[in-house]
This record gives C-alpha cells, sequence and structure tokens, in this order.
C-alpha cells in the first residue's frame, strides 16, 4: 500500500488539503496528515480547524512515497519556513524515487526549494514567480517525472486523481470519477 504524507500549516486552503486526504483514501492509499505547526490542531485559511493524523516531529519519513502540500498563501509561507520540511524536500527530490505534489501556491515551496529547475509546473495564478527555473504552464494539473503541481482550489479533485493515478493507475481514476459523479 502507498503511504503518503501530506502537510498541513496554518493558513492552508481547506478543498486543496482535505479534497485530495479523501480521493486518495477512497483508492486506498494511506494518508497521513502531518502538522508542521507544533500542535495537532491546525486552522485552515477559511477558519476551519483540522486535526492532524500526527506531529512533523513524531514521524520518520523513511516509508514515504509522496510528499504532498496543500496551497494558501499563509500555509505557504508557513510551509517555507519549516527548515525541517523544506530540507526533507530537497532531500527526496535529490533521491528522485517518490512522488512530490503541490497545489495553488504551495508549488512555490518546491521552486524555492530548487526542486522545479527544468521542470513543467503550474500554480496559482501570480506565484509563478517563485517557481525558480519551472517552465510554467498554467495548466489545471501539471505533471512532470515524479512532480505533480496543480493551480488552485478549483483543481483540487483532479490533483488528488493525478495523485491516485500516479499509485493506482488511469483506470482506477476513471472508475473513482464515475463513483464520485465526476463528469
Amino acid at each position: 500500500m502507498s503511504k503518503v504524507y501530506l502537510f498541513l500549516a496554518d493558513g492552508f486552503e481547506t478543498v486543496e488539503a482535505l479534497a485530495p486526504v479523501d480521493v486518495m483514501r477512497r483508492a486506498g492509499i494511506e494518508v497521513v496528515t502531518v502538522s508542521v505547526m507544533g500542535r495537532r490542531e491546525v486552522l485552515s485559511a477559511q477558519d476551519v480547524p483540522v486535526l492532524a493524523d500526527v506531529l512533523y516531529s513524531d514521524v520518520c519519513f523513511a516509508d514515504a512515497e509522496a510528499l504532498v502540500l496543500p496551497g494558501g498563501s499563509v500555509g505557504t509561507e508557513n510551509m517555507s519556513a519549516h527548515a525541517e520540511l523544506c530540507a526533507l524536500l530537497k532531500s527526496e527530490a535529490a533521491k528522485g524515487e517518490i512522488l512530490l505534489a503541490a497545489i495553488c501556491a504551495a508549488p512555490m515551496v518546491l521552486g524555492r526549494c530548487g526542486i522545479l529547475e527544468g521542470k513543467r509546473a503550474t500554480c496559482y495564478p501570480g506565484c509563478e514567480g517563485d517557481l525558480f527555473g519551472a517552465e510554467y504552464t498554467a495548466a489545471a494539473v501539471e505533471r512532470d517525472g515524479k512532480i505533480i503541481t496543480a493551480c488552485g482550489p478549483g483543481a483540487s479533485f483532479d490533483f488528488g486523481f493525478a495523485i491516485v493515478e500516479h499509485f493506482c493507475g488511469a483506470e482506477t481514476v476513471e472508475v473513482m470519477r464515475s463513483q464520485m459523479q465526476f463528469r
């Protein structure tokens, strides 16, 4: 079973975190939500308190098959300021073995870490200046090797489906889209 870690920081976009978690869990992917705030309760940009499964400090990421970053401008800044998370992202990108995924403003975290150099990427309009070295595509969801980026809240489900497709294949996604009434 695939193990995905999705990071939560105060100011994250609610739908960009919870829609992908929902989609991945429906597909049978083990998703662990991780707070980078030093406490399990994390407050979204829409003032929705979410209880993360674990604290960053309590996790060994050796079993990770994907690291996922939801957007939100404040959440993105909080993730960018988390030195250990940035070091983890850089280390995993250098190894090139696991999937890295970010939506909305969060691709800026990958860009600031130097991970998007030479890659195709998308993000929320206006954030592309921090995708250092990336080819900005403005697509709803962009895949380049082991990196998936998405443009914003409206792409949250498709972002989740792209992650599911990476692990489970296109056929699983088509079945899920039908069952979930996505047309």
